[in-house]
């Protein structure tokens, strides 16, 4: 073999070498023991967005901006050639120049070499930004789930607990009971549906629909749309079965001909929402002799969870409630 073919050979064999790294998708580079860049893939050039003449032959950490002079990683990578270890999946989260902040995992391994003398360093680099997103994103879904949860069954809890047993039979208390429970469920069910927001429509429709006999004896007025949290979803729709249930029991859905109307009213200026029960055609309204827990209810979510106020006003012809809050996280649509 002279030397134009041994010289062929060798080229044949550099550009095929060559081929195989530039095929790799992630980013990888060549370092001598001093940590100078020898060699370098098209995905590194194309992903931070520089040429070769800038990179080999140059440290590390002098590339670019400085971005791989970590004195972590500088620690680390010192010791993967002296030792014959490796760094693997290091974290890197730097504003990198031309892409922005990204999120990179550095493995360095030590070249392999039949005499185990090899000086030489083999770094991958992979974006791992959008994983790095995702899982922020889980864990705070998952956080968010975990005070959900924890809400919810504090909230069930305080029902059971609170809810009124004298002269109740097993069975009516098991229907007071399952009744709160489940405007709690549907209101958890509607939040999680709707991908954390609602409309006050939608949340005024599905938790008084059990209580409209005919269609006709509830009336919502049509008003403002708008959007509230799922915090706000939970809290007004645990008052709204509270208002159905003692309408249906003492107030105007506990007779023929009662009808209740609720309208809604956005202040622009305050933020504010205003919703208005007001019931006629039922029976005679009096005050009662004491507060049951369920005008406790009412009172302690509208004034403690969504920092509102309400009035109850038992008149004679038509119970009336006039709840205000504050939208907070909520907006108008």
């Amino acid at each position: 073999m002279n030397m134009e073919d041994l010289y062929r050979l060798l080229r044949t064999g550099h550009v095929q070498a060559q081929g195989i790294v530039d095929t790799v998708c992630d980013p990888l580079l060549v370092l001598d023991a001093s940590l100078c860049v020898q060699h370098a893939n098209r995905a590194f050039f194309e992903t931070f967005k520089v040429e070769r003449d800038d990179s080999i032959g140059r440290p590390l950490f002098e590339l670019g901006d400085g971005q791989w002079n970590i004195p972590a990683l500088r620690d680390l990578l010192m010791q993967v050639i002296p030792k014959a270890t490796a760094v693997i999946n290091y974290e890197v989260e730097h504003d990198f120049p031309e892409i922005g902040r990204r999120v990179m995992l550095v493995t360095a391994r030590t070249l392999f070499h039949p005499d185990g003398a090899s000086h030489t360093m083999l770094l991958t680099i992979e974006d791992a930004t959008e994983r790095h997103g995702r899982e922020l994103a889980k864990d705070m879904l998952f956080g968010e789930l975990r005070h959900r949860m924890k809400n919810m069954l504090a909230v069930a809890r305080s029902i059971a607990s609170q809810t009124k047993t004298e002269g109740r039979s097993a069975e009516e208390y098991r229907d007071v009971f399952l009744g709160r429970f489940s405007a709690l469920i549907d209101a958890e069910d509607l939040a999680f549906t709707e991908h954390g927001e609602a409309g006050i429509d939608q949340i005024l429709a599905r938790t008084l629909a059990p209580f409209s006999r005919d269609g006709q004896a509830l009336v919502i007025e049509p008003g403002p749309a708008v959007e509230l949290s799922p915090s706000m979803i939970m809290s007004l729709s645990l008052v709204l079965h509270e208002l159905a249930t003692n309408a249906a029991k003492h107030g105007a859905l506990s007779k023929a001909g009662g009808k209740v109307r609720i309208r809604r009213h956005l202040d622009d200026e305050s933020g504010r929402l205003r919703l208005d029960w007001v019931e006629s055609g039922g029976p005679p309204v009096s005050p009662p002799d004491a507060t049951g827990y369920g005008t406790r209810l009412i009172r302690s979510t509208i004034t403690y969870n969504l920092q509102g106020t309400v009035e109850l006003d038992y008149a004679a012809d038509g119970f009336r409630a006039e709840v205000v809050i504050p939208l907070g996280n909520g907006t108008s649509a």
